[in-house]
């Protein structure tokens, strides 16, 4: 197929074929493997109410057979050369992927091609792993924290797609059918709403050939994209209950989507927060009390909002005194400034774990996706560090003043039934 339009930066490099695909690398010249991924712009957030969990469960489902591999000679095909096959499903995206060495790149596409491809979803398979998928939930039912991140997410995001879980529910994975997966994906999976990422020792251009042969193929009609508008943010406050030893709690709010100005704001507040053992949080409230083991707040963006919080486990008893200690340092975040030595080291840390993170290829090719999944190009680590430098102090409290308003923060409580 003919070029349609070709973007080079450096050493990052992205064509979008005729058809829609877009393919994006990075070259590495110090490496001798590639890491590959297959992302599809859609996620749990795509589904409807019936549909809840059907890309989770598709993303299983790749992998058991297509026209001419079985399940066992996917698996084979890239550990028999001493690389790996997997993938993942978020709220918003789904990525199949393979590590190789680089000698090894064209089977590697071949084979991740003709699982998006050629899927044939077999009906013994499928039932087979309906009780994996199944069995899956049961093993994060019987985690505490996901149990409760779970709960606190379908609260933050009540009647919304993104507040369901991404796994679906046992009713509606129960529910799905051979035609429901190839529906889905007649739906979902068009060359226009796919993206081949690629970091690692290897040329684009021949990456291009390889997916021109492979994986391109003809569009069948636009990919269609549902407005999801967003309801209301309304504060909640709910306790469950389960047999376990420990209470759970996190406190937290709607945040701020990819593309919002105040980002790089919060990714310091987090940061200053609770960015490692030596933050205020785990100082104040671990260090000082031994109220707790772990305790840490995170920050998710979406395309059209975010979920901030701060989750920790601790003893019932003391769990009115961590709230405190947790609202104390929210206010703190509101009334004063961070100084410049500590707002300074918030800024190494966070620069640094970019740093760190470079020398992952599987991270590079995953960071090459994601900016263009949400930003349609390729942000730059120099860009990146320009924007955490520029922050002050003063806009900091400015942006924390209105952020980290008591009022605006919800709770869910996981607790043990005994209590």
């Amino acid at each position: 197929m003919t070029v349609q339009k070709q973007e080079k930066q450096s050493n990052i490099r992205k064509t979008t074929l005729e058809s829609g695909l877009k393919v994006v690398t990075e070259k590495i010249e110090s490496v001798k493997s590639v890491s590959v991924g297959i992302w599809v712009k859609t996620g749990s957030r795509n589904e409807s109410e019936q549909q809840a969990g059907i890309t989770h469960f598709l993303e299983h489902m790749l992998f058991k057979g297509t026209e001419k591999r079985s399940a066992f000679d996917i698996a084979q095909s890239m550990e028999s050369v001493g690389g790996y096959l997997n993938a993942f499903t978020s709220t918003e995206y789904t990525c199949y992927y393979a590590r190789c060495l680089d000698s090894k790149i064209e089977s590697a596409v071949e084979v991740l091609s003709d699982m998006v491809k050629n899927s044939q979803f077999p009906e013994e398979e499928l039932e087979k792993e309906k009780k994996v998928v199944l069995e899956e939930m049961k093993m994060y039912k019987d985690s505490p924290d996901d149990v409760v991140f779970e709960e606190f997410s379908g609260q933050i995001f009540k009647n919304h797609p993104i507040g369901r879980p991404v796994i679906g529910f046992e009713e509606t994975v129960k529910s799905f059918t051979r035609q429901d997966l190839f529906d889905y994906m007649a739906n979902r999976y068009q060359p226009d709403n796919l993206l081949v990422a690629v970091a690692g020792h290897a040329e684009h251009d021949e990456l291009l050939d390889i997916v021109r042969d492979q994986l391109d193929y003809h569009q069948n009609g636009n990919t269609l994209h549902i407005k999801q508008p967003l309801i209301p943010y309304e504060v909640t406050s709910q306790t469950i209950t389960k047999p376990i030893e420990q209470t759970h709690m996190i406190m937290g709010r709607r945040a701020l989507n990819f593309e919002h100005p105040d980002k790089y704001l919060l990714l310091l507040a987090n940061t200053v927060l609770g960015g490692g053992m030596s933050s205020r949080l785990h100082q104040n409230v671990r260090e000082k009390y031994g109220y707790c083991y772990s305790i840490s707040p995170f920050n998710q963006s979406y395309v059209d909002t975010g979920l901030f919080g701060v989750y920790t486990g601790t003893d019932i008893d003391y769990v009115d005194h961590v709230r405190e200690l947790i609202n104390v340092e929210f206010l703190r975040m509101k009334n004063e400034k961070v100084g410049e030595k500590e707002l300074s080291e918030a800024k190494a840390q966070l620069k640094g774990k970019l740093l760190l993170s470079q020398e992952n290829t599987s991270n590079r090719m995953t960071r090459l996706a994601k900016s263009e999944i949400y930003f349609n190009r390729f942000v730059t680590l120099d860009e990146l560090v320009e924007n955490i430098d520029a922050v002050t102090s003063e806009e900091l409290q400015r942006f924390s003043d209105e952020f980290f308003d008591p009022t605006q923060f919800s709770e869910t409580l996981l607790i043990p039934e005994s209590k």
